[in-house]
């Protein structure tokens, strides 16, 4: 089953009209370990800076994490 996530028409935090959906390079850290997810679809606010994200930049951005990286166990 496939959720559709409804399209974000105004700002969760100043309320703009402006908000819109985007594309870009998406950069974070995690206990010091850079990491970066290309080609990120979310919703950016050019009022405020706010950024969205749907449930599947949120899997990216977690497949990319350190912090969700699987720890090798030993056999």
């Amino acid at each position: 089953m496939v959720i559709a996530m409804k399209a974000i028409t105004s700002c969760p935090s100043c309320g703009s009209k402006k908000i819109k959906m985007v594309r870009g390079k998406w950069s974070g850290e995690y206990k010091g370990q850079a990491y970066t997810v290309e080609n990120l679809e979310f919703y950016e606010c050019p009022d405020c800076g706010e950024k969205v994200y749907d449930r599947e930049a949120m899997r990216r951005i977690e497949a990319n994490s350190p912090a969700f990286a699987k720890v090798a166990t030993p056999e």
